[in-house]
Parts: C-alpha cells; sequence; structure tokens
C-alpha cells in the first residue's frame, strides 16, 4: 500500500507475487497463473524456485491492454499527461499547473516525438494541441489508437474556440479523440478535464 513518510507519497515496492496480483484484480491466483502461462501476463521465474514475479510496470500494462482497473496504490503511476505543444511557453504553463496538482509530465514539440514518447513515458492522458507540426492531428490520434499498449491513453485536442474551427475538431474527434479543450481555459478547467478523463481509469 502506498504511505507517507517525511511529507512524501512512497510509492508500492516494484515487483509482484501472483498472489498479490490475484488480490488486487479480485480473482484466484490460479488463474493469474493461467494469464502468465498463455502470455497474457509477462513474468519471470525465481531461479531455483520457479515462483513467478511480475513487475508493476507489466501489471499495468496487463490492466492497460485488458481494460480492467488500475488500483489506487498505483494510481499515482497513471497520472503521466503528454503535453503536445509547439509553443515551449505555452508547454510550460500546461507543465506547472499539472504538476503543482500531482501528474507527471513530458513535452513533444511535434507529431513525431509524441510517437515516441508513447512508447517509453507512457502517458494516460494526452495533450494535444490541435496546430501542431510534423504529423497532423488526425494522423497521431489514428497513431495512438493502433500502437500496442496505448489503446487507453485519453486524447484531448486543445483547440481555439473559434467557428473555423469547429468542423476540423469534430472531423478529428470522430477519428477517436475524447475531449476537447477550447482556449482560452483556466488552470482549474485543465486540471478537472484531465481528472475527469482519468476517473474511469481508477474506478
Amino acid at each position: 500500500m502506498s504511505h507517507i513518510e517525511g511529507g512524501k507519497v512512497m510509492q508500492p515496492k516494484q515487483i509482484l507475487t501472483t498472489g498479490e496480483i490475484a488480490k488486487y484484480c479480485g480473482v484466484n491466483f490460479r488463474t493469474v497463473i493461467r494469464w502468465i502461462e498463455r502470455g497474457r501476463l509477462k513474468a519471470y521465474q525465481l531461479p531455483g524456485r520457479g515462483d513467478n514475479r511480475v513487475s508493476v510496470e507489466d501489471f499495468l500494462e496487463f490492466l492497460r491492454i485488458n481494460n480492467m482497473p488500475v488500483p489506487d496504490d498505483f494510481s499515482q503511476k497513471d497520472r503521466r499527461v503528454l503535453i503536445v505543444e509547439s509553443d515551449p511557453h505555452v508547454a510550460r504553463q500546461f507543465e506547472g499547473t499539472l504538476q503543482q496538482s500531482g501528474f507527471q509530465t513530458s513535452v513533444a514539440s511535434d507529431g513525431f516525438h509524441a510517437g515516441s514518447l508513447l512508447g517509453t513515458f507512457r502517458p494516460s492522458v494526452m495533450l494535444l494541441d490541435l496546430k501542431i507540426p510534423g504529423l497532423s492531428v488526425k494522423d497521431v490520434v489514428n497513431f495512438v489508437r493502433k500502437a500496442g499498449g496505448s489503446e487507453r491513453v485519453k486524447v484531448v485536442l486543445v483547440a481555439p474556440d473559434t467557428p473555423a474551427i469547429g468542423g476540423e475538431v469534430e472531423n478529428v474527434r470522430s477519428s477517436g479523440a475524447d475531449d476537447v479543450l477550447r482556449r482560452p481555459f483556466s488552470s482549474e478547467e485543465l486540471v478537472a478535464k484531465v481528472n475527469q478523463l482519468l476517473e474511469p481509469v481508477y474506478g
């Protein structure tokens, strides 16, 4: 379990047993062993004992792929937001706001960089500037939806609140984006939107 020590939130341990995973998922430990044997859950065996162990990252990836809720103990690990924004000043504003609210952040200045960070940073939410250079926004959204392990990333389009943009936003939303934030918006609105999108993951 997570706990507070010296004012800091301590994260759960990095390696899990099959019994611990069974408890988190509400299943019999034999079910967890079957997941491992069938290649659904990545694990390794302890030398000489044969007991299975699973890294926290592999466990969270298993939950994402199978649309299973993330236990509260690991919620901090899923509070990752990828900011895809070409304006450094705006990106820093978003980062500061989200970090103050307990999120981990990473910034990509174009569509290509955003694609590479999907696998290394593993965000739960992507803030995507509608006018990002490089790949088109629609291409980025399509890439997110097709990338292995990224199916549950929530994509939020950031767009100016003008009638001329409306049709383009709806076109991209139809391809798989989850929501839209219309500029200008407050820091409170940004945090509320991200939290709203993460609620189904933690619920």
